[in-house]
């Protein structure tokens, strides 16, 4: 029989464990049998360590015994991306190159600030190599599925946290997004994510693809990942670039979408191809919008056509990653990571400036449109989950995972906070996610109009079929 704690948010099992009704343990156990579960079905993790979690989940019933919680998130299960280091346990980053030994005695930044916090740490989640596709299999742990039909692809390339979470195995993840990862696979599994403004999460060690990645939460709603950043936000000095101290985004999460001007865009002026569901239940998202108050327009950003300058870009971060494998150890490489990778080796300094270049004058674009309008609404993928295993749609024509996540990627060579939340499902049961985009630093703002949605009820869709 399911454990009815394994479908609460983190806030929920915060309340529980402060009127005593369970206890962390008993949190960390069911997640732990959940996880026992699913893994098998549609492989989500590459590590768990249950000794670990319920060590950690004891100490936190005792303080909540003795009414003094650590931080904000004392007890609350959580899984980490296997990019992201955590310390006690090996990152290899879904990579057979990277050795398993070593003292593994450091935490990134917002790893630390969750153990700060007391959260427990239930496992790694699996990624693509390195976190390069927007698909997650790999070389090491094979293909992650999706949890509403194990055919296909739970998206990439934090798809193992978008999995865990869409099956109770925590209802926190962390992720990373260099050109959708926490999003494309959010909105293929039915869960919400942000990708917070570039810097508000410091990121260490730094990303080969360099200032397009950025950190964040992958929850089961909108009021878990402001909980989640307020948490992991802040200054960390082994990140140069991160933004310092800034404020708390849960001040402003229930004040609603009322006198907002937010723009819509379907298809970024026709350019972009929707399935007719997707389309549908977007706009329905955005229609509940315009009815909590906000002034909806229809319009277009003058996003352009940035992908060559993306690829160049992330092609050449993908040199980059490729040129620290050992000669010896790059035949174990992800075959389309070599691909890429030989790409950007031809890329040249002028080139890579040139796309620099592009890259601002779009991030100027978006700053002129966000005078205008509070926020972007479009869809966050056109389409919805494909096959497993393969890095793009059957008969789509496209050659890399970008040609199907046009409305993703744009937003990481802007740095501007982004979120997807569930707001239907196609004929087939998979779900359609919309994407709220906001200006540089506005996350609060964005998580306030996701939060609106999720009280309006336009994020409740059908659990998936392996939760049981």
């Amino acid at each position: 029989m399911t454990s009815p704690l394994t479908d609460l948010t983190a806030r929920q099992l915060l309340t529980g464990y402060e009127k005593g009704d369970f206890t962390p343990l008993d949190a960390t156990r069911a997640a732990l049998d959940r996880i026992e579960t699913v893994q098998p079905l549609v492989n989500a993790f590459v590590r768990v360590d249950a000794e670990q979690a319920l060590a950690q989940a004891t100490a936190s019933a005792e303080r909540w015994h003795r009414r003094e919680p650590q931080g904000l998130l004392d007890g609350v299960p959580v899984t980490v991306k296997d990019v992201l280091l955590q310390r006690g346990a090996p990152t290899l980053r879904g990579s057979k190159t990277v050795g398993t030994s070593g003292s593994w005695d450091e935490d990134a930044p917002s790893i630390a600030r969750l153990r700060a916090h007391g959260a427990v740490f239930l496992g790694k989640t699996t990624t693509p190599e390195f976190g390069w596709k927007g698909v997650t299999d790999s070389p090491l742990n094979g293909v992650t599925r999706n949890p509403h039909d194990l055919g296909r692809t739970s998206g990439g390339s934090s798809g193992g946290s978008a999995a865990a979470v869409a099956l109770g195995a925590g209802p926190l993840s962390i992720g990373t997004d260099g050109g959708g990862s926490v999003r494309i696979p959010a909105s293929f599994c039915g869960i919400f994510a942000l990708k917070p403004t570039y810097g508000r999460v410091p990121l260490y060690p730094s990303s080969p693809f360099g200032t397009l990645s950025h950190v964040g939460p992958m929850t089961r709603d909108a009021a878990d990942a402001a909980l989640m950043l307020d948490v992991i936000s802040g200054e960390d000095w082994r990140d140069w670039s991160h933004l310092g101290t800034v404020g708390s985004v849960r001040e402003t999460l229930n004040d609603g979408v009322k006198g907002l001007r937010i723009a819509y865009s379907a298809s970024f002026g026709g350019q972009v191809a929707l399935q007719p569901a997707v389309a549908s239940a977007v706009r329905r998202a955005v229609g509940a919008l315009a009815g909590l108050g906000a002034y909806i327009e229809e319009a277009d950003p003058e996003i352009g056509n940035p992908l060559e300058a993306f690829h160049t870009l992330w092609f050449s971060g993908a040199a980059r990653l490729v040129q620290r494998v050992g000669a010896d150890q790059r035949a174990l490489l992800d075959p389309g990571l070599l691909e890429i990778a030989a790409i950007g080796e031809r890329r040249s300094a002028l080139e890579y400036l040139v796309a620099t270049d592009n890259r601002m004058a779009l991030g100027r674009r978006m700053g002129r449109f966000h005078t205008s309008y509070d926020l972007l609404v479009t869809p966050t993928m056109p389409i919805t989950a494909f096959e497993a295993g393969v890095e793009v749609p059957a008969h789509s024509g496209h050659r890399r995972w970008t040609g199907w996540t046009p409305f993703t990627y744009p937003f990481n060579m802007t740095q501007q906070p982004a979120a997807t939340v569930p707001c239907g499902v196609d004929e087939d049961g998979l779900p359609i996610g919309v994407q709220l985009i906001g200006a540089r630093h506005a996350d609060a703002l964005v998580l306030r109009a996701a939060h609106a949605l999720y009280e309006s009820g336009v994020a409740a869709i059908p659990a998936p079929a392996p939760a049981g």
